[in-house]
């Protein structure tokens, strides 16, 4: 009896030891304060499980330099001296200071001379991915968060075999937690036929590590290097099957032309963070003829948890404030930072006319939750909620006084803003932010708008399980 209450002391002792050194990294790590008591929250008041959590997703790798500095910066030139070619570049000057803080961020610089499609469905995308992927001579480059074995998966991976028969260059890659429950035979077939196939971070057990919480959401395809596609939709069949209103509602581009150049860098800089191998032939940046008017201007913006800077967040807090007439946004997760709940308030209290469309049900209950908490914050202020009822929607999107949008991987929340590596094009053509805007305007269609009297006298155990999870939304 003595002997195993000593143990369970000692065990407790180390127990309580490890959680003090955990409690000590994650405050000497000088996080944002939301996100450091919500771990602090974890490792205190959830026995021996927080502890776990932790160690698999707390870890912060800001510090850890998975890219090669001298493979971007050769990347970095390559688009450079194209952007440098433009004859007809024309920096909008309602939109300046944005252009610039992008390009001085991660080098996102503006290329001029595109041509945009926008598609809202999976019915609209992928004929056109697949036409494009068919029509491919010389190399197809893919980054994904999932690449579903199903019935569109299979079609869009025989269509990739295909042309790796035919000698053109395929290069895959996937996220491994996005696909964790894709089996490995689904990928070796594509291996197998000639095609690059890399899975992003791949997390093996039984060793423990934070990988888990640093994933690629990025949605890139680049054909040739002249015609590329971004947005929302992963490469699942969920996009063009469902039963009635439960089918996947999402928002993908079509881009031909110079803002390519950086789809393809981001792709290349991917490359060489899964295969240590350096991309950087002509062919992977061909020359773009010169469009008379100068055509659509847009800017690739990535970001990922390594940077020095969170792009994608400064980014669209900028637009919040800079915005004179409206802003309208999608996102299926809302689970804002407090920057961004700070420039959603100060530009509906200047006047500006804010609207955020997000599911009515989402995918994940306890992140409903999480999400109801924060709307209060926001309402008090003038923005109006809509809740999306046709299906789950799970478009990111945002247009703003007519002449500037932004379509991507990029969702309102802590993990696409902290943790993953994202992808959004911000487009500044009034002809391509038009078309934006109507799939907004058909969105609201399918849409309530949340009644603020209604919502605030929601009953107690529901405000109060929204408040408790509220402490942990940085972790969701």
């Amino acid at each position: 009896m003595f002997e195993t209450g000593l143990w369970s002391s000692l065990l407790m002792m180390v127990y309580v030891i490890v959680v003090i050194l955990f409690s000590l990294a994650v405050l000497t790590d000088n996080r944002q304060p939301a996100k450091t008591v919500a771990w602090l929250l974890v490792l205190i008041m959830i026995p021996v499980v927080g502890v776990v959590i932790f160690i698999f997703f707390g870890r912060s790798t800001r510090k850890e330099k998975y890219i090669s500095q001298h493979s971007l910066d050769l990347l970095s030139r390559r688009s450079m001296a194209h952007f440098v070619e433009q004859r007809n570049l024309r920096i909008p000057e309602y939109h300046t200071e944005l252009i610039r803080q992008f390009a001085n961020q991660n080098v996102a610089l503006p290329f001029c001379d595109n041509e945009v499609d926008v598609y809202t469905s999976g019915y609209e995308l992928f004929p056109a991915l697949l036409e494009a992927i068919y029509q491919a001579k010389d190399h197809i480059h893919i980054i994904t968060y999932i690449f579903e074995d199903d019935s569109l998966g299979s079609m869009v991976a025989d269509a990739l075999i295909d042309k790796a028969r035919e000698g053109v260059a395929v290069r895959l890659i996937y996220d491994d937690v996005g696909c964790w429950k894709v089996r490995n035979k689904f990928f070796e077939r594509m291996e197998q036929e000639g095609i690059g196939v890399y899975a992003f971070m791949p997390v093996r057990f039984p060793a423990l590590t934070s990988k888990v919480n640093y994933r690629n959401h990025r949605k890139i395809i680049v054909i040739d290097g002249n015609v590329g596609f971004i947005g929302g939709m992963n490469i699942a069949s969920r996009y063009v099957k469902g039963k009635k209103n439960q089918q996947w509602r999402d928002t993908h581009l079509r881009i031909s032309g110079r803002a390519v150049y950086g789809l393809q860098t981001a792709f290349l800089v991917d490359w060489y963070f899964v295969s240590r191998t350096m991309l950087a032939g002509l062919n992977y940046f061909p020359t773009v003829g010169d469009i008379a008017d100068g055509g659509g201007l847009a800017q690739i913006v990535t970001s990922d948890p390594i940077s020095q800077w969170p792009e994608l967040e400064q980014g669209y807090v900028r637009v919040l404030l800079e915005a004179r007439k409206y802003v309208y946004m999608e996102t299926p997760y809302f689970l804002p930072t407090e920057s961004l709940i700070f420039a959603l308030r100060t530009c509906a209290l200047a006047g500006v006319d804010v609207r955020l469309i997000i599911p009515r049900h989402g995918d994940a209950k306890l992140v409903d939750w999480a999400s109801r908490s924060f709307l209060d914050d926001v309402l008090e202020a003038g923005v109006k909620i809509y809740f999306y009822e046709k299906g789950f929607n799970h478009s990111k999107l945002l247009v703003s006084d007519d002449n500037l949008c932004s379509c991507g991987s990029a969702n309102l929340d802590f993990r696409s803003f902290e943790n993953n590596f994202e992808s959004n094009a911000f487009i500044y053509d009034e002809e391509t932010v038009a078309k934006i805007k109507q799939v907004f305007i058909d969105d609201m269609e399918h849409c309530i708008i949340l009644d603020q009297d209604k919502f605030d006298h929601r009953p107690f155990y529901m405000r109060l399980g929204e408040s408790v999870l509220r402490l942990f939304s940085p972790l969701l």
